[in-house]
């Protein structure tokens, strides 16, 4: 599949998560928060095609976090960042000090990691006046949290498109939320995106969600539009036929 057909397959699907969930209004400032990774570049990418083109307002930040990982060089980001004119910001704290500090070798660190970013990202969003922030998850990351909650926290919950913090400050939403981690990595590779790796979770091996992913591949090879269908599961929601918690 070529970059176009590629391009306007995510723009549709990114259009029409928008749409659904009412995820972009009029005025919104909206903070893109940059990892590195493929999934934000493509986010940040195709939400400016869509400023560019759309008939309401609104503006953009991209926000990247250097978490002080050995090895970390942000350098490449930060200079395709400006050299393709986006407003940006580039926040630095030791997160992984404290993240290595706190949890022992060999377990997943990503929990406590994604919670301290978390915190700084929610905090830099209302110093900048972001009015949301938008986050790459894509259908993939859905589904697979969804099966992670079932299998270890007892809980029908994944990630929802657009969602309120806990303190009220912030909106986060997932406008790639309606696209596949597959076509995202071939956008990505088309435009040659300098990636930024994470060494610090996807080092430790047997991860459950990669687990999880190579599950939903095999069964996919049996039943090819699987994911399709979780994620459309997510939508069809019938409560009455789940165990209410005036049940248990």
């Amino acid at each position: 599949m070529g970059q176009a057909t590629l391009e306007k397959r995510l723009a549709h699907e990114m259009g029409r998560c928008i749409a659904d969930f009412e995820l972009i209004e009029p005025g919104d400032r909206v903070m893109v928060a940059i990892s590195g990774g493929k999934d934000s570049y493509v986010l940040l990418h195709l939400l400016e095609r869509a400023r560019q083109r759309a008939p309401i307002p609104f503006e953009l930040i991209a926000v990247h976090l250097d978490q002080g990982q050995p090895g970390y060089d942000g350098s490449a980001l930060a200079a395709w960042l400006g050299n393709h004119g986006y407003e940006h910001r580039i926040l630095r704290e030791n997160t992984y000090q404290l993240v290595t500090e706190r949890i022992p070798e060999g377990k997943t660190y990503c929990s406590m990691c994604s919670r301290l970013r978390r915190g700084i990202l929610y905090n830099a969003a209302e110093s900048l006046g972001c009015t949301k922030i938008a986050l790459g998850h894509h259908r993939d990351d859905a589904i697979e949290t969804l099966m992670l909650n079932m299998m270890f926290n007892g809980s029908l919950s994944a990630m929802p498109a657009k969602l309120q913090s806990d303190d009220g400050r912030n909106t986060v939403i997932r406008p790639l939320l309606y696209s596949s981690e597959r076509d995202i990595a071939a956008y990505a590779t088309e435009l040659d995106f300098p990636i930024i790796p994470c060494n610090l979770c996807g080092s430790q091996e047997k991860l459950w969600r990669q687990e999880i992913k190579q599950l939903l591949d095999d069964i996919e090879e049996r039943v090819p539009k699987v994911r399709q269908s979780m994620l459309a599961a997510l939508k069809n929601v019938h409560a009455s036929h789940l165990l209410g918690t005036s049940e248990l």
